[in-house]
């Protein structure tokens, strides 16, 4: 019980509590700026706190990783830009709502909806940590692979209607991803006899080309149309919406955790899985997906802030991170003394408890910062497009460069713009292609990992496949969503439908 004693740690120190909510607000306004990453700001911090003692350094990392999260929901909504790979999903229906006026609405629900997402992903964290953890290490790499699959067939949900548009946006990501050294062999990979590209091309880049610089060159189509006004007398949403909604947040919340809590991946794909199971059983939208359905606002950001609890539970009880910002809080704890992994919960099990209680008053700070300088924030896109246009390229080419202090990255960010304004124009989503990117070295990596443990025996992978019960759930699953894109399962839909009910 003392041990537990620990979360309240950080409200009786004023300048524990203060780092908290300093990094929250940072991370808020850091996770909205494209090319900002909260990897790269928590990194940064390392060089900063290695000398601190080890709960103000972890109060201020962990601040800024819980804002960051939610604050690439912010430039996804009101540009179209998602500050973080976790906003993508946020992007395909806040934006619309944005345009009709409503982006103070949309901002509302999903700071509220990013609340109770973190909660969920927290209470898993401090209830479940060792039970979650024992089930993620069941994980074979050929379930990794298999749920780098499912992510990549998830962009049949968010093609323009197009299933081959989408699988095709997913291997041009996958291609990208795939460009430089590779890690296992040190042999170059789609380079072409260039130097240049023996480092691969640049997340970060691509992100910000195909959704900044293309949202600039589409807008260039509309200079002269009239500014919307944005509708901002009501920020938080009204509670009968939040209770009516609540179901598919706790969801879509234990879509984040599962997700999160599964080393390698993140908020990103816990995001996107989140949005697919929205659009799955939601039958009445007030709005379809894609124009401004609530319910795709509510589903990825309960998931990709409840995925910040999960990623900590590998993170604390395997010494395995959960995404990019735990493997750097690792590093941090191994700076203080401390050894990640199961032995932390025996030898300095305070340490946990802080973290919980510090992720329980970022949370909190999180809700306060989100509700308020929207009306500043939402003045963005009332900015009238002669102006708004430049900015947003000015934004883009400062957030690729800030990256690695590269102008290559620049060029790959207007070469990738320019692609990306084509693909849009001729209906390809852009959404699949950043999916790909992330999901290439989790996929590759871990196919090889599992042929190597089969000792490059198909016939023994796919074996594997159908002898174990949680490979065989994620390869039903991938044929599953792979089939109901298809037009065949349309048809066999609809003649169920169909069919007369017998007269008893």
């Amino acid at each position: 019980m003392e041990n537990v004693l620990t979360i309240f740690t950080i409200f009786t120190q004023p300048e524990l509590f203060l780092l908290v909510g300093l990094g929250t607000f940072a991370g808020v306004y850091v996770g909205a700026i494209p090319g900002l990453s909260v990897t790269m700001a928590v990194s940064i911090l390392i060089s900063f706190t290695f000398s601190w003692d080890v709960y103000p350094a972890i109060s201020l990392m962990i601040g800024i990783y819980m804002g960051g999260v939610y604050g690439g929901s912010r430039t996804a909504i009101l540009l179209n830009i998602p500050g973080a790979p976790s906003a993508i999903a946020t992007a395909l229906d806040g934006y619309p709502m944005a345009k009709r006026g409503e982006a103070g609405t949309a901002i509302g629900v999903t700071t509220v909806m990013s609340f109770l997402g973190g909660f969920v992903g927290i209470g898993v964290l401090a209830l479940a940590a060792p039970f979650v953890s024992d089930f993620a290490l069941t994980f074979q790499p050929r379930d990794y692979m298999l749920l780098a699959v499912l992510g990549i067939l998830l962009v049949g949900s968010l093609s323009s209607g197009s299933l081959l548009k989408g699988v095709f946006a997913g291997a041009l990501g996958l291609t990208i991803g795939s460009v430089g050294l590779d890690t296992l062999t040190f042999t170059d990979r789609l380079t072409f006899g260039v130097p240049l590209l023996q480092s691969g091309i640049s997340f970060i880049a691509v992100m910000i080309g195909m959704f900044g610089i293309s949202e600039a060159l589409l807008q260039l189509h509309h200079i002269n149309a009239p500014v919307i006004k944005q509708k901002i007398s009501r920020i938080v949403p009204n509670w009968s919406t939040v209770v009516k909604h609540l179901p598919l947040s706790v969801q879509s919340s234990a879509i984040g955790v599962f997700i999160g809590a599964l080393p390698g991946t993140g908020g990103d794909i816990a995001a996107l899985m989140a949005y697919d199971h929205a659009k799955r059983i939601t039958k009445d939208p007030e709005r379809p997906f894609g124009e401004g359905a609530v319910e795709g606002l509510i589903a990825p950001e309960s998931a990709n802030n409840a995925a910040v609890g999960g990623a900590f539970i590998p993170m604390i009880t395997l010494g395995i991170p959960g995404d990019a910002v735990t493997a750097i809080m690792i590093g941090a704890l191994f700076i203080h003394g401390l050894n990640p992994g199961p032995m932390l919960m025996i030898d300095q099990p305070n340490m946990f408890w802080f973290i919980v209680g510090a992720l329980i008053t970022a949370n909190c700070f999180m809700l306060l910062f989100g509700l308020t300088g929207i009306r500043i924030f939402t003045k963005i896109v009332e900015i009238p497009r002669a102006y708004l246009i430049p900015l947003i390229m000015v934004l883009s080419i400062v957030g690729a460069y800030a990256v690695n202090n590269s102008i290559t990255d620049v060029y790959w960010m207007l070469g990738f713009g320019v692609f990306g304004y084509f693909m849009r124009h001729y209906g390809y989503p852009l959404g699949p292609v950043i999916l790909g990117v992330i999901l290439s070295r989790l996929l590759d990596d871990n196919w090889r990992r599992a042929i190597i443990s089969e000792r490059e025996d198909l016939g023994a992978f796919f074996g594997g496949i159908f002898s174990s019960p949680l490979s065989l759930t994620l390869f039903a699953v991938i044929v599953f969503i792979f089939v109901s894109q298809t037009p065949f399962y349309g048809r066999i839909k609809s003649g169920i439908r169909r069919r007369p009910v017998p007269q008893k």
